[in-house]
């Protein structure tokens, strides 16, 4: 019968496809007295061909779907109750194997027979009735598809109060339509533009240039070298500018190491501190280091020359030091925090002044625990144990800045309060626009903005966290159960409060990256894309603490001018080559590990032998001789000269050491390689240099005290890097000096 478009029956008999459609759907047409097919009306046809686009569309969903049959009840088109005879045989349900049970249909398959049914419930040719062969969870998805189609044209068949609601808002029926049943949002019926299936992807943030910023760090990810300390390293610094590494122990001693083409080579060695250093930190030229130790000191040192300046002595134990002036000040401003009090002291940063030179005592209420000085804003940043965190600036009023954040209530500076945590560590980027912290006891590293105090990036390094990701399986490296035990046991060694402000951050060059270590070993974060891009050390038996990174090109001339920087001259190419180097240290261990670019690494050369064993002696002991003494001397000098007056009761062996090389001519055309002004003059060194010069018995001895004192100029003394280090070296002090 193919039908016209108006709804004419256009020939005697339907075709193939209608055919299909009444053998499979089951419609029963009402047929004329001549048994021709008696479909004449407009209204007849349009029914007959939404089932007929229905079963097109869902080819397979209405086989066995329902009977259509004239002339359905009346109550079956306006109720949907229970008692329901022809639609409600939905509620057969199929058991596996094709056979239908009763059962209760869901309401979303009676109502998606329901509203077919009413499309067609004017027409007195055609009407609906299910049959109890089977039920198809398909139906679920044609009320999406089909129950806001609405009445034909011509206003027949009943609707739903669903279908009134969405025919009057159309956009928000499509949408949650399209929720509910994505994979059939889309239709060929569907007429204008279609609704997104779905959110769109999120876009991945991509660092520009990002391969180029990675391959200025180590290229190497096992250490090359290692070198050794007499006891536990305790910090690492890499001086900006001058590029010195200069490594401390907790024994007091400070070693200087000046970076070279390749690698590194020793300077010298002071024993800085009696007892433990508690602090260190570097000006922002990297010319001045200072230590802060338990007994009660500040030491100075000029980087450059590789000297002592000067000796500040303290009322109570430091806790943190730091430089807070800018690069070229004329006057270097130092700040120390105690171990117990809550004040910060300002001293002169070149240790002229013994007394500090201001005090704060109302900005903190707990001990400051670290400090850092961001000298962009001319700002420094300073933490308690409580959590809280401040800025202010190092002169003038100490107050806030006005080039930062406005209301401490508008950052996230509170994060550590809320937290109940504690900042060990405050770095300042490159760029001087972030900061870095890491806090106990919660074990996390946070990026934060430093103009307006939000909290950019957080990462959680607890002990708990890193269980769990072990167990699940998700961790960055999955290690063997044996492994993991003994790397766990490090981890909670590391609360040890005497380790916490061991553990630092550092950023690279381009302010992007941060390293830090953790149980898996040293990991290089992006902070933009918040991935872990490389991790060093990751095999190697230690558990990194204290950072140090060197980026720089280590043989680059002072100024390179255009046509230096045109020319094809290999040398100056050369000079022009990075050579990175990561330094750190590792948890109880005495050595501290150097990572660079070298790739040909052998385990057995790379942990270097340099230093004597404590209780070897260099030299065989010499023949008993007599001892050369004498009460008085005289030291001829270009300026004239200098009468000293000996005490060989007091200090028995150092007189007769100095007796013995000035009768030798040990200390002929030597100078005061040495000079401070208002403390000391500092000569007997062959070399000239302060890194010379040896005992008459081969080896160094111990130190002697008795009642004499430096409470007067002009004592005599001898020279050494720490206690019972006496060689050759002596000086002369031109002031008092009570605290030596």
């Amino acid at each position: 019968m193919p039908l016209s478009e108006n709804g004419e029956d256009e020939g005697d008999s339907l075709d193939e496809e209608d055919q299909e459609i009444v053998r499979q759907v089951g419609i029963q047409i009402p047929r004329a007295a001549d048994n021709e097919v008696d479909i004449e009306t407009r209204e007849e046809g349009d029914c007959f061909r939404q089932w007929r686009q229905m079963y097109r569309d869902n080819r397979g969903v209405h086989r066995g779907m329902g009977r259509v049959q004239a002339n359905p009840p009346a109550s079956l088109l306006a109720t949907d109750s229970e008692d329901s005879e022809y639609l409600h045989l939905a509620d057969l349900e199929a058991d596996e194997d094709g056979s239908s049970t009763t059962g209760r249909a869901s309401t979303q398959e009676r109502n998606a027979v329901d509203t077919m049914a009413s499309q067609c419930a004017d027409s007195p040719a055609i009407s609906a009735e299910v049959d109890s062969q089977s039920s198809y969870p398909e139906l679920e998805g044609l009320e999406a598809r089909y129950g806001a189609m609405g009445p034909p044209e011509n206003g027949y068949g009943k609707r739903s109060r669903e279908d009134f609601e969405n025919e009057s808002n159309p956009r928000e029926a499509a949408t949650n339509d399209a929720e509910a049943h994505p994979e059939e949002a889309s239709s060929d019926d569907d007429i204008g533009p279609a609704l997104p299936s779905g959110a769109p992807k999120k876009k991945r943030r991509k660092l520009p240039y990002e391969k180029l910023y990675i391959n200025a760090l180590p290229s190497s990810q096992r250490y090359s070298k290692s070198l050794m300390h007499k006891d536990q390293l305790a910090f690492v610094t890499m001086t900006p500018f001058t590029d010195f590494l200069i490594t401390s122990s907790v024994d007091g001693v400070v070693k200087f190491w000046k970076k070279v083409s390749i690698g590194i080579e020793a300077v010298k060695e002071f024993s800085a501190h009696a007892g433990e250093i508690a602090s260190v930190s570097v000006s922002q030229d990297g010319r001045s280091f200072a230590t802060a130790g338990a007994d009660h000191t500040i030491k100075i040192f000029d980087v450059i020359n590789f000297d002592l300046l000067a000796i500040i002595q303290l009322e109570s134990a430091p806790r943190s030091i730091c430089y807070v002036h800018k690069r070229g000040a004329s006057l270097p401003l130092l700040a120390v925090t105690e171990e117990a009090g809550r004040s910060i002291k300002i001293y002169d940063g070149r240790g002229e002044q013994q007394e500090s030179l201001n005090i704060l005592s109302n900005l903190h209420r707990a001990p400051v625990t670290a400090m850092a000085y961001n000298s962009e804003f001319d700002c420094v940043l300073s933490a308690d144990e409580s959590g809280t965190m401040e800025y202010w600036r190092p002169g003038g009023s100490y107050e806030k800045p006005n080039n930062v954040w406005e209301y401490k209530s508008s950052t996230d500076l509170f994060e550590f309060k809320k937290a109940k945590s504690t900042p060990t560590s405050i770095v300042i980027s490159p760029s001087s626009t972030q900061f870095a912290t890491f806090s106990f006891p919660d074990r996390r590293v946070r990026v934060f903005d430093f103009a307006s105090g939000k909290l950019y990036r957080s990462y959680d390094e607890s002990i708990a966290t890193i269980t769990e990701m072990q167990q699940a399986g998700t961790a960055l490296q999955n290690l063997e159960d044996v492994e993991f035990g003994r790397r766990l046991a490090v981890e909670r060694e590391i609360e040890n409060p005497v380790l916490q402000n061991k553990i630092n951050v550092v950023f690279d060059e381009s302010s992007h990256f941060i390293l830090y270590g953790s149980l898996l070993g040293i990991k290089v974060i992006n902070t933009l894309t918040n991935r872990v891009v490389k991790v060093f050390g990751k095999d190697e038996p230690f558990r990194s603490l204290n950072l140090a990174l060197y980026q720089g090109q280590p043989q680059k001339k002072g100024v390179v001018t255009v046509s230096m920087a045109a020319s094809a001259n290999p040398l100056l190419q050369e000079a022009e080559e990075r050579d990175p180097m990561l330094v750190t240290t590792g948890s109880g261990k005495i050595r501290f590990y150097i990572f660079t670019n070298e790739e040909e690494i052998s385990r057995s050369t790379r942990d270097v032998q340099n230093e004597k064993p404590k209780h070897l002696n260099a030299r065989p002991q010499l023949e008993a001789r007599p001892a050369e003494t004498g009460t008085a001397a005289i030291i001829h000098t270009t300026y004239g000269d200098i009468h000293i007056r000996l005490f060989p009761e007091a200090a028995p062996k150092a007189v007769e050491n100095f007796v013995t090389h000035s009768t030798s001519g040990y200390y002929n055309n030597t100078i005061f390689h040495r000079i401070i002004r208002k403390f000391m003059i500092q000569c007997g060194d062959p070399l000239g240099d302060g890194t010379g010069g040896e005992s008459i018995w081969g080896k160094e001895f111990e130190d002697e005290f008795s009642t004499l004192k430096h409470d007067k100029p002009y004592t005599v003394s001898m020279a050494n890097a720490g206690p019972n280090t006496n060689g050759s070296q002596f000086f002369i002090t031109t002031e008092k000096t009570p605290w030596l």
